[in-house]
């Protein structure tokens, strides 16, 4: 389930990337001075940087982990020293 919410999380976030609503629109100015397309892609690429923070916090691969864990004193762990 939580697969398929971040899947459509994904997908939602790309159609919105296709603004086509804001091509053509020069007025109104976003704080008096920002065209309403740049402000949209402004606050655009906040939310798919707080989307790919979700993806690395809910469905990073675990296994790839494992060979990047030592111990603190220099030594090879357990995982590291079987085969």
């Amino acid at each position: 389930m939580r697969n398929l919410c971040l899947l459509l999380l994904i997908a939602a976030v790309y159609v919105l990337h296709q603004d086509f609503w804001n091509w053509h629109q020069i007025e109104p100015l976003v704080f008096g001075f920002l065209p309403v397309g740049l402000a949209y892609h402004a606050g655009y690429s906040i939310v798919a940087a707080l989307i790919m923070a979700v993806l690395v916090k809910f469905a990073w691969p675990a296994h790839l982990e494992k060979y990047e864990r030592h111990e603190s004193n220099g030594t090879k762990s357990e995982e590291e020293t079987q085969p």
